[in-house]
């Protein structure tokens, strides 16, 4: 199945863009191969969640989770498998935990602020397959990780919701996480993947 629809993807984008040669197709289906993948995986998460009965919380948990991805970014796993384990546990396990855990609320302000400091020296973290190599693109994506995580905060001093502060917290303290250089050592995969590269040109 997934052979089957990105080679009629290709095709499609080989029709509308016939000047495309083989090394930009080539970028086309990794791109197409990693939506393929990450769509297949959420779709089988949710189901899952659905079945368990935390299905509006892992939705909320992964929209929460995703806003400061998609400008913090941070590391990837390496294979497919291990990719699964640690997407189960994020939102399949951690829903359970915001829904049941009772924490203190100077413990939210501390791994709040934890996560922050983290944001202000790490964010944007890249990937080897994906450095990061223009200065002023990962300043804006600083930027708007700040942004992002302010809304955040805001939402958590307004909210009455335990759930949703829980929810607020575990997605900064997450990401936070993720883009440390400690945790890239960790997994044994390069940080600073934009210095490699700007310094082998």
């Amino acid at each position: 199945m997934k052979k089957f629809i990105i080679n009629k993807s290709l095709e499609t984008v080989s029709s509308i863009y016939p000047e495309y040669d083989e090394v930009k197709l080539s970028e086309i289906r990794y791109g197409l191969e990693a939506i393929y993948l990450s769509l297949t995986k959420v779709v089988v998460i949710l189901l899952i969640t659905l079945l368990l009965g935390i299905f509006k919380e892992a939705v909320l948990l992964l929209l929460l989770f995703n806003g400061l991805r998609s400008t913090a970014f941070g590391l990837h796993a390496s294979k497919s498998w291990m990719c699964w384990i640690s997407s189960s546990i994020l939102f399949i396990g951690f829903p359970y935990l915001c829904i049941y855990l009772q924490v203190p609320l100077y413990i939210h302000y501390i791994m709040i602020s934890l996560s922050i400091l983290c944001f202000l020296l790490y964010a944007p973290a890249d990937t080897k397959k994906r450095p990061l190599v223009r200065k002023n693109r990962r300043i804006k994506f600083k930027i708007l990780t700040l942004i992002i995580s302010s809304i955040y905060i805001i939402i958590f001093f307004y909210t009455k919701s335990i759930l949703l502060k829980n929810m607020i917290t575990c997605s900064m303290l997450i990401e936070s996480v993720l883009i440390h250089p400690f945790t890239y050592k960790v997994f044994h995969l390069p940080y600073k993947n934009y210095e490699r590269y700007v310094f082998s040109k």
